[in-house]
């Protein structure tokens, strides 16, 4: 099932939760899906002695007779191991921003394909972009095993169709002009394996986010991102590690791709929706502080740009009306530093192959 992201967390945008959009089915991939496809339920057994994710943590053996203190000391430690194993897949997350980057100049869209804690992980970077970053619903999307609910309960069965996967992928009609992240943190969900081999028929371009580097998913897709975070503390409760691995790529896949089509100027959130006082009172700080405008000429220049903040800053640092403002950003594509005048290489045309 295909969730639109209409809202970021902490409601500041129009809803607090993606919207459940229906999924039509399409003809049948049952005979491409055999084709392509590893086989990934009969060989339940064979994974999971093999599975990095199912693995026991010696590390964390014996943790139900330690106090509070000495738990939280053990799953600290091993959380401290994430940030490196994701270091070392730069190269690789690189490349598929710019891939994103590549997909969104030429009208395409940012998919991401998950069950459980993937699938509600790769919801919330949905749901935080457009309020975030000033971009459309559309442009990035969250197809989620077992739809809505699967939000806020478990529906584990939801992840066992590769068919299912296929069909809800097919659902939004996917092109050769969108990109497709699969996140499995065993990399042999069906569902996920399914999705990104329909993703693959269709052309468009994948991308694998997975703890373990030899699985399924990871021959499926164009480019693999796997940070080897070892045994979860709890053996398989992939929420801990591997879903920090996730949550941390999901961050830079995103971010990194909206600085590079210009949707954050500098390290500002000029996008961000004014929709709440926190929010309206971040937009005239960054007025104030982008253009070196005083308080009251911050303030009359949202007002004026109806609390758009790139028209306002726009106005504030060439003169311009809020028309002529407007008309500029609108010629540079909604580029603010184009718009301005300005160069940078992370706003720039050119898109470098990181891969």
């Amino acid at each position: 099932m295909l969730l639109g992201a209409q809202a970021g967390a902490g409601g500041t945008g129009k809803n607090a939760f993606p919207a459940l959009l229906a999924s039509s089915i399409l003809g049948s991939c049952e005979p491409f899906l055999a084709v392509i496809i590893p086989r990934v339920k009969s060989g339940r057994a064979k994974l999971a002695r093999t599975n990095i994710t199912e693995r026991r943590n010696a590390r964390s053996q014996g943790l139900d007779l330690l106090p509070a203190r000495e738990i939280l000391r053990i799953i600290n430690r091993e959380d401290a191991t994430v940030a490196a194993a994701v270091a070392r897949e730069l190269p690789r997350i690189a490349c598929a921003v710019d891939a994103i980057v590549r997909a969104i100049r030429g009208g395409g869209r940012l998919i991401y394909v998950g069950a459980g804690t993937s699938g509600r992980l790769a919801t919330l970077d949905a749901a935080e972009c457009p309020p975030t970053f000033g971009v459309p619903s559309r442009l990035v999307q969250a197809v989620v095993a077992g739809g809505r609910r699967a939000l806020t309960h478990a529906v584990e069965g939801a992840e066992d169709s590769a068919a299912q996967g296929a069909r809800d992928l097919g659902a939004i009609k996917i092109t050769a002009n969108d990109v497709v992240v699969g996140l499995a943190a065993s990399g042999s969900t069906p569902y996920v394996v399914g999705a990104l081999a329909h993703a693959r028929r269709r052309r468009a371009f994948t991308v694998g986010v997975t703890s373990n580097p030899k699985s399924p998913l990871a021959r499926i897709a164009a480019v693999n991102i796997a940070p080897r975070v070892g045994p979860e503390v709890i053996a398989g409760s992939t929420r801990m590690k591997a879903g920090t691995a996730q949550k941390m790529v999901l961050n830079m896949l995103s971010t990194a791709a909206m600085a590079r089509l210009g949707h954050i100027y500098d390290n500002w959130m000029i996008g961000v929706a004014l929709t709440n006082q926190k929010l309206r009172r971040r937009g005239r700080r960054i007025l104030e502080q982008a253009s070196g405008a005083s308080v009251s000429d911050a303030e009359r220049a949202l007002r004026q740009a109806k609390h758009d903040l790139r028209v306002a800053l726009v106005m504030l640092k060439t003169g311009a009306d809020p028309v002529k403002a407007r008309r500029q950003l609108e010629q540079a594509g909604g580029n603010l530093r184009k718009a301005l005048g300005e160069t940078s290489q992370g706003s720039g045309n050119r898109v470098r192959n990181s891969c």
